[in-house]
């Protein structure tokens, strides 16, 4: 068995600035359904084509009524007004409120020509077709004014913004169906190695269950991509190159695991190198060191190590920006912040970054959950990760960490202040 050694291996940040330089948000939009655009991007700017509410409207069912009837209204003096007519929000009741009248209206029902106030129901003494107020009402109360919501020309939604359920809500009262959003990027993942199988087939001697595309998929689709996995693609160079670059033709970008390595059969290096310009091969870190990159063809392509925690982990740190980039999203999908760590110490290394897989306690400590690269449950229970800096003495209990808090729905974002 041959092994190769590495060349100069990149720092993290490094790494990631090199990847983001190379990506571009994917340029195509289309049109979707209200319904279907929760959390999608923006692809164009939309503003209100007229004010909302278009007159002014009851924000209270009560009765309409002129402020200025109720000035000397009292206690001891009730100011009595005649109900003449009455109002729903589907519209009716014609004419013109006079001085000493009032009128019954619904809540978002149009006011009478001539109100400027609305006196809610509980607060009058209704005597057959009068009321009776025993304070003044001053005008504007319990009235929503024309424009009050949105003006003529406000903004509705700005190109590259997400469509929450507000403004999915604004674009459905001016009468929008349908928005035009960013596409999401499609990324390919093809998983690499003899010794894999899809989960539900048979396994033969030697093989196992091929895992990082589920958990990878996981991550794409929460940073807005749509992912599509392929199967496992042998340790053979010509059939490899097939399987990279049919994925690779109908996808944005191309998620690679396995065989990005040193050894006899990591094929990786030399297909990527082969087949465009790569970006580096190793990153200072662990785990996750056997990581590279290569824009081929205008496409990013990004090897990830084949065991499961490197695998993850990097994707976390390293690929998640690049994927929220790539569909448009803001930020790199963490909120940073401090926490104290647990009982664990944390061995660093020198010459290499430590990334440590993290939970939140409920004393607001973070604790480790850090088994081994190759082990799936060193990532169970984690919501945030740490990256620290080369050396060579331990983190220990105690000591105050930066921590990288993923957001929903890897994580949970920041905790509340005690924990």
């Amino acid at each position: 068995m041959k092994f190769r050694a590495f060349g100069t291996l990149i720092p993290p940040e490094a790494a990631l600035r090199r990847l983001l330089a190379a990506t571009r948000p994917v340029a195509r939009t289309e049109r979707v359904g209200l319904e279907d655009a929760a959390d999608r991007i923006a692809a164009t700017t939309l503003r209100a084509d007229r004010p909302i509410p278009g007159t002014d409207r009851a924000s209270w069912d009560g009765f309409a009524l002129r402020s200025s009837d109720t000035r000397r209204a009292s206690a001891g003096r009730p100011c009595r007004l005649e109900v003449r007519g009455e109002r729903f929000a589907e519209g009716g009741g014609r004419g013109r409120l006079r001085p000493g009248e009032a009128w019954a209206v619904a809540t978002g029902a149009a006011l009478p020509p001539g109100a400027d106030a609305v006196a809610i129901f509980e607060e009058v003494d209704r005597r057959g077709d009068a009321i009776l107020l025993t304070r003044p009402i001053p005008a504007g109360d319990r009235v929503a004014r024309a424009g009050e919501d949105f003006a003529r020309g406000d903004r509705l939604v700005r190109v590259g913004e997400p469509l929450t359920p507000a403004r999915l809500g604004a674009l459905a009262m001016f009468g929008h169906a349908s928005v035009a959003v960013r596409a999401r990027p499609i990324v390919a993942i093809v998983p690499n190695g003899n010794e894999l199988r899809p989960p539900g087939s048979r396994l033969g001697p030697g093989q196992i269950f091929e895992s990082n595309s589920a958990a990878l998929a996981a991550v794409v689709r929460a940073a807005g991509g749509q992912p599509i996995v392929h199967p496992p693609a042998p340790d053979d160079p010509r059939r490899l190159v097939r399987s990279l670059r049919a994925a690779a033709r109908a996808s944005d970008l191309l998620l690679v695991t396995g065989g990005s390595s040193v050894g006899e059969r990591d094929l990786l290096p030399k297909v990527f190198a082969s087949e465009g310009h790569r970006l580096f091969h190793g990153i200072a870190v662990r785990p996750g060191k056997p990581t590279l990159a290569a824009r081929v063809d205008g496409r990013l392509w990004l090897g990830l190590p084949g065991h499961p925690t490197s695998c993850l982990l990097n994707m976390f740190w390293l690929g998640l920006p690049v994927l929220r980039k790539a569909a448009g999203r803001p930020g790199p999908g963490w909120i940073e912040g401090w926490a104290r760590m647990g009982e664990r110490t944390v061995a660093l290394t020198e010459g290499l970054s430590t990334v440590v897989p993290l939970r939140v306690g409920a004393d607001g400590r973070v604790y480790s959950t850090f088994h081994s690269s190759s082990a799936i449950s060193s990532l169970a229970g984690a919501e945030a990760f740490t990256m620290l800096p080369p050396g060579r003495r331990s983190v220990v209990r105690e000591e105050r960490v930066r921590v990288r808090y993923l957001l929903p729905p890897l994580g949970h974002g920041l905790p509340a202040p005690n924990g």
